[in-house]
């Protein structure tokens, strides 16, 4: 049976244990941006571009390094445009998602991830990064902003109500 896919952010946060790594995925056409989250959720890191080959030896990649980390749960970088709709890239977004969900045996969640790109070049020219060197991680960078704003949503959604 396939892992939960999901949109909401509570509902994913019910189906995590207390604790536990959750990777976030930047999906782009020839690459996947990866970034992990410590056990307790608190702050994300970029790991690796992994470079698409075809979508068997991609899954075997991701789950790789989800059984490395023991990986909780994944987030998944849903590319909706300034207006919220939803084009074409959100829609093989989707099916990724739907079709990576066979494979695994945690929940996925999309997250908007809006200029996250425009935001990981900002944060890396900032820091004094040259354009070949952006260009090497920029995705595990963008990979990092998208979990690290789940992270942050989930402390929020997690809080007990006074």
């Amino acid at each position: 049976m396939p892992s939960p896919v999901l949109d909401r952010l509570d509902a994913f946060a019910r189906l995590l244990p207390a604790q536990g790594a959750l990777i976030g995925l930047d999906l782009g056409t020839k690459t996947i941006g990866v970034a992990v989250s410590d056990v307790t959720r608190f702050i994300a890191t970029p790991l690796e571009t992994v470079r698409r080959i075809k979508f068997t030896r991609d899954c075997e990649r991701l789950q790789a390094i989800m059984a490395e980390r023991a990986v909780a749960g994944v987030v998944l970088g849903l590319p909706l445009n300034m207006d919220d709709s939803e084009g074409p890239r959100a829609q093989s977004t989707r099916a990724f998602g739907r079709e990576f969900s066979k494979r695994i045996a945690v929940p996925i969640v999309f997250w908007d991830e809006r200029l996250s790109t425009e935001w990981a070049h900002d944060h890396l020219a900032a820091q004094n990064y040259d354009a070949a060197a952006r260009a090497k991680i920029i995705d595990r960078v963008a990979a990092s902003h998208i979990l690290q704003g789940v992270l942050d949503g989930l402390r929020s959604v997690q809080r007990p109500e006074p």
